[in-house]
């Protein structure tokens, strides 16, 4: 079958990399996609906001599938549309994209289902947001409502930071996704995100991975969209998994279902282990990055069916093989990166392609003048597999020291967590 895949990053280069391994697979489109996608997809340029444009693409080259990678065009609606005009998609409608497009939306939900999470107002000004924190005290989270590409969410460990992270929502620092917030109760322990797989009805476990926010090392500095990940967390075990399917996940699906939202696609769950238990922090409805990349290295399973069958609405019968090795990835990033990242920086890749065991998915990269070049913050995620997460961590940084780019920045603890 045709496909085409929507996205440019990391993200939808592991997917791409994954589904050019599928013997269903005829031709594979990327649009936009990135230098690295190039060596599995035909990377097209195509405006995804202009719906039509991408539905007369499907209709030209007889695509049987469209993969949605990011999350903007799902909150956009382009699943909708491609639905309506009888194009099979895998992806929520932009109704159930609420889920991850207005935090406020799912903390409603959480309270409407009894779905465990910290306890939260919504504010949409700032002084009784700051009046509602000097009430409450920090530490305490803000968190711009709409989508704000990861960037959005601060964890205020003083009064300071808070009355700051108000400021900046409402004085336009994340644009419109500012112009609403949540506060909500700061939650000690582990973070945990735990995917899967859901057709409308139900929800197929995959797996769990362990996200680096920070910039820092120590998990230190602003938050950004991912300095490194590993697969699996060791302390998601089959317990705490099925804890989270029954009063997390579940509730999840019944609920949208009930508000005539179905949920298709995959559901990225943010998980707290808290002392009283796993709390829902958010959900994301597309896959993590850099958490697919160590996702599509360990999964077995020919990804191209269970895709389809998720935009089928029928997973009755899917089954997921996982290797049991960990995968880890670091991201290398651009200077200055979470703020303006200098771009057009010259990588390059030689000697690290000749590493056994080593897997380099480009994020933000382009081609000038022939030569690959940083064009974004986070630029390349470099990936190690290993029977522990040491070895996968052995593994990720010869890679990362075999990159020749003096200008990339990245974290040298990825995966300290788990060791």
């Amino acid at each position: 079958m045709n496909v085409l895949l929507i996205g440019s990053g990391g993200r939808e280069h592991a997917l791409a990399w994954k589904l050019a391994q599928s013997p269903l697979l005829g031709t594979l489109f990327c649009a936009p996609g990135n230098p690295g996608i190039a060596d599995e997809a035909t990377n097209v340029v195509l405006d995804i906001s202009n719906h039509q444009a991408v539905i007369d693409f499907c209709r030209l080259q007889n695509i049987s599938l469209v993969i949605v990678g990011p999350e903007a065009p799902l909150v956009d609606g382009i699943a909708d549309s491609l639905r309506a005009a009888n194009i099979s998609v895998f992806g929520p409608s932009q109704a159930a994209s609420q889920l991850e497009g207005s935090k406020g939306f799912t903390k409603d939900l959480c309270a409407k289902y009894n779905i465990p999470t910290a306890a939260y107002q919504r504010f949409n000004n700032a002084p009784k947001a700051k009046a509602y924190i000097r009430a409450q005290g920090a530490p305490i989270v803000i968190k711009a409502d709409g989508l704000a590409a990861g960037k959005g969410v601060t964890v205020a460990m003083t009064m300071a930071e808070a009355m700051d992270a108000i400021d900046d929502c409402f004085e336009g620092a994340f644009g419109e996704a500012g112009a609403e917030v949540v506060v909500e109760e700061y939650l000690e322990g582990p973070e945990i995100s735990f995917f899967c797989l859901c057709d409308g009805k139900i929800a197929v476990p995959m797996t769990s991975a362990q996200d680096h926010k920070r910039v820092g090392e120590g998990d230190t500095g602003p938050n950004t969209g991912g300095m490194g990940a590993y697969s699996p967390a060791p302390l998601f075990d089959a317990e705490m998994q099925a804890d989270v399917m029954k009063r997390i996940i579940e509730p999840t699906m019944h609920g949208m279902a009930e508000m005539g939202n179905p949920f298709s696609g995959v559901l990225f769950c943010g998980i707290m282990v808290t002392e009283d238990g796993p709390k829902l922090i958010e959900y994301n409805v597309r896959f993590g990055d850099p958490e697919c990349e160590v996702l599509m290295l360990r999964l077995e399973s020919d990804l191209l069916p269970l895709l389809k069958a998720s935009a089928d609405n029928d997973l009755t019968d899917a089954k997921l093989k996982w290797s049991d090795d960990t995968a880890l990835t670091v991201v290398m990033c651009a200077p200055n990166y979470p703020a303006t990242p200098q771009k057009g920086s010259k990588i390059d890749l030689e000697t690290v392609s000749t590493i056994s065991g080593v897997k380099i998915f480009h994020a933000g990269t382009a081609l000038k003048d022939g030569a690959l070049i940083a064009n974004g913050g986070r630029v390349l995620a470099v990936c190690g597999s290993g029977s522990t997460v040491k070895e996968a961590q052995s593994k990720a940084y010869e890679g990362v020291k075999a990159v020749n780019w003096p200008e990339g920045f990245y974290r040298s603890d990825i995966g300290w967590r788990a060791l």
